[in-house]
This record gives C-alpha cells, structure tokens and sequence, in this order.
C-alpha cells in the first residue's frame, strides 16, 4: 500500500519528490521514461523555445548594421543539441524522483474503483491518487494526419531541414510560435485561422501591434479560413477550405490539444471533454486528483506544477484554493512576445467588476527604438482603490516582465506599494513603473 501513486510522469514528478521528501511512500507511473517530464520538456516549450531563441538571432542578422551570407540556422544542429538537453533533463528528473525516494515504475497506468492502480497486469493501492496524464494534439475531421506532409508539435520539433513553404493551422501559441519560429528563418509561411483576428482575448491595442509584427516578419495570414479536407497529394499537404485548393509542403496542425482520459476505467470518476475535478483539484472519486492538461483548466506546464504542488499541500492537511487566475500566460513570438496575468479586458468587459484600464505605449522609452520594440505596449488593470488587478504586455521578453505583475498580485500590492521598487534604466521593466504613474 502506498501514501501517493502519481499516474504520469509529466509535472506529476514534482508533486512525487515533494511528496517522498516529507516522508510518504511514493511510486510515479511513467509509460515512457524517454517522455518523463511531460509534453513541455520533449515536444513542447523546451524545444520550441530553444528553436526560437535561435531564431531570434535570425531576426536579429536582419539589422541594417549587419551584412551576411545567404545561410541561415542550421536545424539539423538544433534538433542534436535539442535532443541533448532533452536527454539530460531525463537524467535528472529520474535522479530526483530516486534520491528523493520516489519508486519509479515504467508501463501504462489505470485507475479501477477503489482507487486500484493496474500497471504492467499488477494491481497497486495507494490512499491517495495523482492523475497527470496529460494531453495529446486535437486533430480536425477531415485532415489525414500522416506524420509527414501533415504534422503536428509532435513532428514538427524534429525537422531536420526546413521545407520550402509551410502552412500553420491554428492561431494558439503553439501556431503562432512556430509562425514566428519558420517566418524568421526565412520559410514562406501561411497562417490559417478560422475568425478575422488570431485572438479574441488579447487586447485590442496590443493584438493589432501583434499582427503588424507578425505580418511584418513575412507571415502571411489567411483569415476566416476553415481546412474542410487536408490530405496528402505528391508528398505534400493538399488543403481544401472554404476560399479553395491550396497546396502547402508541409501542413502543421495546431489546432489545440485534448486531455488524455483513458487512464480512467471506472464511472465513479466523471468525465467530460477532460476530467471532471473541483477546486481543489479532486475528481468525484474521493483521494482521487486530476492535474494539469488531463482536468482541461490550464495546458500550461508552469499550472500543472502548481496544481500538483497545491494537492500535495491538501494531502499533507494545508489545504488552499489555488487562484488560476494568477497563472501567467504567454507566448513567444517574433519579435515581441505576448504575456498576461490576472484579469484582463476579456474577462472585465464582460464582468461589472468596476476598474481601471492605463496603457502604456513602449515607443515611449528610447530603449525600444534601438531593438526593434518600439510597436509593443503595456496594459495595467486595476479596482476602484487602485490595487492591481491583471495586465497585458506585448514586450521583449514579456514571459519574464510578466513576473513582475504575478508577485504583485501574489502579494494583493496596490499601484503604490509596488511603486516603491525602483525599475533599472534601461530596461522594458520601466514600462511597468511609467503604467502605474498613469494610474489616479
């Protein structure tokens, strides 16, 4: 009998070592320790932002300051050394899970009644269950998924060499980073979304500087497109969609990710589109818990570490309600990157939370003019008393500002307390400092 089997070894591993280290007896069910650590470490933001970091040189080389060859990045080299840091962090992770304790088991994981774990035909029991088990891409009907011509993240992290064209079907994160990522290294490459912008939850201002940039780094949008048909005509992607026949080297499929379920075999446990749990992360099955992208709360591994890390805390009787909403999200496009925290314009226009709105353009700082910046802004939300609220960057590196604003809200600062920290010059975190002046 165990304290905890945690079913998944994505960010499930870091709820089992905390787990183990306060003492319990632990055992992580992975099906695949060559996946330990999840979607994010081998087939998403660790690669993707390893591609994009070396993009973002390309982009960079574009500067009238430089003169350059006609080569560019070289994929074959970023797929060896991307596989490398995947392989340690592999090593790592295990070395983790087996100083802290944690029993490791290989093999394909189920949940019974009576919370009963079957793995590899043995049946385990624990008092409490961990369910992590992740999510897979979502397919359309009528696109002939085939691993080649038509793709998803899961292929398209390991092209060894870039095609002539491609087209990107989907305008969440993952669509509009590799937008960005192939766009740079100079690939002909077509945007396919189904409304007129890429987003209805970004901020007006700052999504239509996005698409500039966007369209500005040669990315060619095809706006209220739907795929009805994709399949594979002389090795490449033929499309067929509500404006016509389109044909494409390759087609990557972007179009979201569904929870992984079937890692749940009795009904006692509801399932919807993910699965079912409350706010503390339980499921209908009671000590039994449901993290990450399998719940369909948050697909962010960042959220699914704290979930797992929340449960643990409720298991150990410390018991506290998460605030999802103080999860930061973002994604990294060429050249700006967009990022948000707490509530934003979406969820405000359609609350009658009375609040404030500044925003805050960053061609105001002489900073943006040297780095290409100068089209990004800052919003700033904030209540009636001027406590912070939310906000919304469109910056450099808006993943790591966005910290700023995630330990403000953490810490419930109003406008001045945060005030009171001095902001380096020159940095993009001075845009933070000259938002919350505009606040009265």
């Amino acid at each position: 009998m165990y304290d905890i089997i945690f079913v998944g070894g994505g960010l499930n591993y870091a709820g089992a070592v905390i787990a183990a280290k306060k003492g319990l007896k632990v055992a992580l069910i992975e099906q695949d320790m060559e996946h330990i650590g999840g979607t994010c470490l081998n087939n998403g933001c660790i690669p993707s932002k390893h591609f994009l970091h070396l993009a973002e040189t390309e982009v960079k080389l574009k500067n009238p300051a430089f003169t350059r060859h006609k080569d560019r990045l070289k994929l074959e080299v970023a797929v060896k050394e991307k596989d490398e840091v995947i392989h340690k962090a592999h090593r790592s992770i295990e070395a983790q899970c087996l100083s802290a304790g944690v029993e490791l088991i290989e093999g394909k994981g189920y949940i019974f009644d009576n919370k009963k774990i079957e793995v590899n035909g043995k049946k385990l029991e624990a008092q409490y269950v961990v369910l992590g088990t992740g999510s897979s891409p979502f397919i359309p009907q009528g696109i002939a998924y085939n691993k080649s011509s038509i793709i998803t993240s899961d292929e398209v992290l390991n092209l060894t060499n870039f095609p002539e064209n491609i087209a990107i079907y989907g305008s969440g994160a993952i669509g509009l980073e590799m937008a960005s990522f192939f766009a740079a290294c100079g690939v002909q490459t077509t945007l396919i979304f189904r409304h007129e912008h890429i987003s209805n939850k970004i901020h007006p201002t700052l999504l239509t500087s996005l698409e500039e940039e966007l369209q500005n780094l040669g990315i060619q949008f095809l706006k209220n497109t739907t795929i009805l048909e994709a399949t594979e005509h002389n090795k490449k992607a033929k499309i067929t969609t509500n404006e016509g026949v389109l044909e494409f080297d390759k087609l990557l499929v972007a179009t979201g990710r569904k929870p992984n379920t079937d890692v749940v075999k009795t009904d006692k446990i509801k399932v919807s589109r993910a699965i079912e749990t409350d706010e503390y992360f339980e499921t209908t099955m009671q000590g039994v818990f449901a993290i990450g992208d399998c719940n369909g709360k948050l697909q962010l591994a960042h959220a699914a570490r704290a979930m797992v890390l929340n449960v643990v805390d409720t298991i150990m009787d410390k018991k506290k309600r998460l605030n999802l909403n103080n999860i930061p999200k973002f994604f990294y496009t060429l050249p700006l990157q967009y990022a948000a925290v707490g509530v934003t314009k979406t969820t405000l226009d359609k609350s009658d939370i009375k609040h404030k709105e500044e925003y805050f353009p960053l061609s105001a700082l002489a900073l943006s003019h040297l780095t290409g910046a100068a089209n990004g802004g800052v919003v700033l939300y904030t209540d009636e008393e001027n406590f912070i609220l939310g906000a919304e960057l469109l910056t450099p590196h808006a993943e790591e500002l966005i910290g700023i604003i995630t330990a403000a809200l953490a810490d419930e600062m109003d406008k001045d307390a945060l005030l009171k920290a001095v902001f380096a010059h020159p940095t993009f975190s001075e845009s933070l400092d000259r938002v919350l002046r505009r606040v009265k």
